[in-house]
């Protein structure tokens, strides 16, 4: 069996409310393990490489202002198909879409505020965990 990483973010909207516990509890009882762990607020240029695909796109400015309003909590996860697993649990973008039992679907009310971001393919993920976890080497 492959092994996946993928980056997950607990958004600051998550971290307020007080459910990081939650959110890793949820991976760790799946199966999935947390490898890297880091709490930060996300400066304006690192959000705007995190989130480059999006420039240009009406919603953009609010994205940045919103995942630099305060700390977030980033974590590597890892496990088999990580970020399919991980992406079947965090639900649709928008919470109203999201299936009870999914991260959001349970915890989340507002697309713009939706408590978590994970890795959409291996690529992304490779980018993204460069992003949060500098000097990331093989021997992870």
């Amino acid at each position: 069996m492959e092994e996946e990483r993928s980056l997950v973010l607990v958004k600051p909207d998550g971290v307020e409310r007080g459910l990081v516990g939650e959110v890793i509890g949820r991976f760790e009882r799946r199966g999935l393990k947390i490898v890297n762990l880091r709490m930060l607020t996300m400066s304006r240029d690192m959000a705007e490489q995190h989130y480059a695909e999006h420039k240009g796109k009406g919603f953009y400015p609010g994205l940045i202002d919103y995942i630099t309003s305060g700390p977030l909590v980033a974590m590597e996860v890892a496990g088999w198909q990580a970020i399919r697993v991980v992406r079947a649990m965090v639900g649709a973008t928008d919470p109203v879409e999201a299936a009870p039992g999914t991260i959001r679907g349970d915890l989340a009310l507002l697309k713009g505020e939706n408590i978590i971001h994970a890795s959409d393919s291996p690529g992304s993920a490779e980018r993204e965990l460069q992003l949060f976890f500098p000097g990331r080497g093989w021997w992870l």
